[in-house]
């Protein structure tokens, strides 16, 4: 049987995945109109993130998260000290001392499931499941915690659930990150092995390794024995934060930072450029807020969904290079995909 080929689409789907995550702007604005009452909290003065956030009782992923979003929509601003403040759109339609406040019509979605879920999130601070011990949670693993990732059917299932979108971004990623002169790349975290693939199938002579939890990549092998890669395509079982990371001479860290709070990060980040060779590159392949946590407003609900699932957020490219350079990392310039992901490198 002939490999099956994977090749860019023709369309765009980037606005599927918009349309998709918009409902968490309806949560989000709900929850600030009527649980944080967070516009009344600036009328009479700027505040610094802080100081809002010590406010409205949340710790910084959840107040970044809700605060990213709020200036996304253009209901809150920055001044010239970095201090939040009310935008004319939010002072006029938002307090409920004004002519033509809306915060009422938007309260009536106060009660519904999706808002009183967010709001659980956002004053716990962890994903959906991780409060109860005998659910756990879905995308991420974590040691002691239980996860659907471990379990076959649930693990199977998420993975593939999430190759339609890495099926759309991988071959542009391979093409527009060429791996001329690579011998190893390692996919760490790497799912079904879709990105890996699409670099295999561009690059004859590279050889790639998936380093991933071992229900999971049941579905890599799967995917490599159907793309013809079979034979270059190594599949590790292993838990990225404590086993030794496998050599290779470019490390890929597609859609996985984004799972875990800025410590997690720097430290898988760390453990990823410890030991590359001279010459030697760290791809970070993500969606990417504004530098300055403006928007816009897709990344922004897109940090939302990963808030409510897993322990992170969406980064900004300054946020991922700051850690590259503490590595000690040349950073390269940023290359866009598709479906808002861009390459975050650095260079050994």
């Amino acid at each position: 049987m002939s490999a099956v080929p994977l090749i860019p689409p023709t369309t765009n789907p980037t606005s599927i995945f918009e349309f998709f995550r918009g409902s968490y702007g309806t949560e989000l604005l709900t929850a600030a109109v009527v649980e944080f009452d967070l516009f009344r909290r600036l009328v009479k003065r700027p505040k610094s993130f802080d100081e809002l956030r010590a406010e409205i009782s949340l710790q910084r992923r959840p107040a970044v998260v809700l605060c990213t979003a709020l200036r996304a929509m253009g209901l809150l601003a920055t001044d010239s000290q970095e201090r939040l403040s009310l935008t004319p759109l939010s002072r006029e339609h938002l307090l409920s001392d004004t002519e033509f406040d809306v915060s009422g019509y938007i309260a009536l979605a106060g009660g519904s499931p999706g808002v009183r879920e967010m709001i659980e999130r956002l004053k716990t601070d962890r994903p959906a499941g991780a409060s109860d011990p005998d659910e756990g949670t879905a995308f991420i693993y974590r040691e002691g915690t239980e996860s659907a990732m471990e379990a076959e059917a649930s693990a199977r299932f998420l993975t593939l659930s999430l190759v339609g979108r890495a099926k759309n971004v991988a071959p542009v990623l391979a093409e527009r990150v060429p791996l001329d002169g690579t011998r190893t790349l390692l996919d760490v975290g790497g799912g079904s092995g879709i990105y890996s693939i699409a670099w295999l199938r561009r690059h004859p002579a590279l050889r790639a390794i998936v380093w991933d939890r071992p229900e999971v990549l049941k579905v890599a092998r799967e995917m490599a024995e159907q793309y013809g890669v079979a034979d270059r395509m190594e599949c590790i079982p292993g838990d990225m934060f404590v086993d030794p990371v496998p050599a290779a001479d470019v490390v890929l860290l597609s859609n996985i930072l984004h799972d875990w709070d800025e410590p997690e990060c720097r430290t898988l980040i760390e453990r990823c450029a410890a030991d590359l060779p001279s010459g030697g590159r760290l791809l970070i392949h993500d969606v990417l807020l504004n530098d300055d946590h403006s928007g816009p407003l897709p990344i922004a609900l897109y940090s939302a969904a990963l808030f409510t699932l897993t322990e992170g957020r969406a980064y900004s490219a300054r946020e991922f290079q700051s850690w590259l350079a503490g590595t000690g990392l040349s950073l390269l310039p940023i290359t866009p995909t598709l479906v808002h992901c861009a390459v975050v490198s650095g260079r050994k």
